[in-house]
């Protein structure tokens, strides 16, 4: 079969032929027809993503959208190394294989499904996000974070605050539900009193993509609201202008400021595959936005380096 392969750690996939993935006992044959281009599918390519296997050749791709035998259009999630999604055929186990719905196309539903799920798990089994509390999104103008602001309304949020660094990107959120938008190229003194400002206000719910000196301010401000503030989940999602951050243990020792992280090892992955199916479902009643560039997987080479933040590259076979 035709796929897209990793051959050395740290090179460009290359289209070529692969073994077939032979479907056992319990497994579903499915016939790719979508699979999206994700953070969590290139830091597997290079190696550097902690789920990393190591094994070589692989093919590259954590899930997909495709039909199987019956017909029957699912997205599935897992495949077994070393075959992933990025590829004419795969093999999924039955509970890692949900069936989409009828209105929702394959390249939306292979697009949208990690995206959403980051922000739907975090809200749903870290943040327990109620119906009528306020949720900050620090990095909302990407594609992850964009559908943050959509689902956290969607999920009975009444105020979302979104921060980004791109003001045109970031102004359009508000068609799609943020309420109060905070450009991170304010000065620092500026950015924390607008910090400041909100949490004075109540934040409940922090979905973080950033982490960084973001982050950093975010946690000193809410710290720093004072015992009469609302009590402050503050959730971990993404670390994409940092890997690490300064945070004074007194920060949390002085505040009702709760600190945890959403992965895939921080939540099980059946709850995962409910989150997923929960953002699949939700995704045409949600009206949820997100912009896609569908491309032929024959010129992966060519397309893996795309990456503009703004749109979800969705290989095509």
């Amino acid at each position: 079969m035709k796929a897209a392969i990793v051959t050395e750690v740290g090179k460009t996939p290359i289209y070529g032929d692969f073994k077939n993935p032979v479907a056992i006992n319990g497994e579903n044959r499915i016939d790719v027809t979508a699979a999206a281009l994700s953070h969590l599918v290139r830091g597997r390519a290079s190696g550097s993503h902690y789920s990393s296997s190591g094994e070589l050749p692989f093919v590259v791709g954590v899930d997909g959208v495709g039909r199987l035998e019956s017909g029957d259009r699912v997205y599935f999630v897992l495949p077994n190394a070393p075959f992933g999604s990025m590829a004419e055929v795969a093999t999924a186990p039955f509970a890692q294989c949900l069936y989409l719905p009828e209105d929702l196309d394959d390249v939306t539903a292979a697009a949208i499904a990690i995206p959403g799920m980051s922000s739907w798990a975090a809200y749903k089994e870290r943040a327990k996000l109620q119906p009528g509390e306020t949720v900050l999104v620090n990095g909302a103008t990407g594609a992850s974070g964009r559908l943050a602001v959509q689902i956290a309304k969607y999920l009975g949020a009444k105020k979302v605050i979104a921060t980004g660094r791109n003001p045109e990107a970031l102004q359009s959120l508000t068609a799609l539900g943020a309420d109060v938008v905070i450009p991170l190229t304010l000065g620092a003194d500026a950015l924390e009193t607008a910090f400041q400002e909100q949490f004075a206000a109540g934040v409940d719910v922090v979905a973080d993509y950033l982490w960084g000196e973001s982050a950093e301010l975010l946690l000193m401000a809410g710290a720093k609201a004072g015992p009469e503030a609302v009590p402050i989940r503050f959730v971990q999602i993404g670390s994409i202008s940092g890997a690490n951050i300064a945070l004074p243990g007194a920060a949390l020792r002085s505040s009702a400021i709760v600190l945890m992280g959403s992965g895939l090892k921080s939540i099980p992955i059946q709850r995962i595959l409910g989150d997923i199916d929960g953002v699949l479902q939700a995704a045409v009643p949600g009206k949820f936005e997100i912009v896609t560039q569908a491309i032929p997987l024959s010129e992966v080479e060519q397309s893996w380096g795309i990456d503009d933040g703004k749109k979800r590259i969705v290989f095509i076979l």
